[in-house]
């Protein structure tokens, strides 16, 4: 089961650092992803983000706060 795992660490140790002006938006995603809105996105658009950096940046926050919740989780079984 570590592989599939080590396989997602690298790759979202391997997505390109976030612009600034992104941080607070994936800091929601990593926080509180049920509450990300289409109008998140759409100000993300209009401030010259394309939909492949929005959803690259996010995905790779996604999965960074679902390894982060395993790994705690797994410390906690342990």
């Amino acid at each position: 089961m570590t592989e599939p795992l080590d396989s997602l660490r690298a790759t979202v140790a391997g997505t390109p650092p976030a612009p600034e002006a992104l941080e607070s938006y994936l800091r929601k995603v990593h926080e509180r992803a049920y509450t990300v809105t289409d109008g998140d996105v759409e100000a993300l658009k209009a401030a010259g983000f394309t939909e492949d950096e929005i959803f690259e940046q996010t995905v790779s926050a996604a999965v960074g706060a679902g390894l982060d919740r395993l790994e705690r989780a797994l410390r906690t079984l342990a």
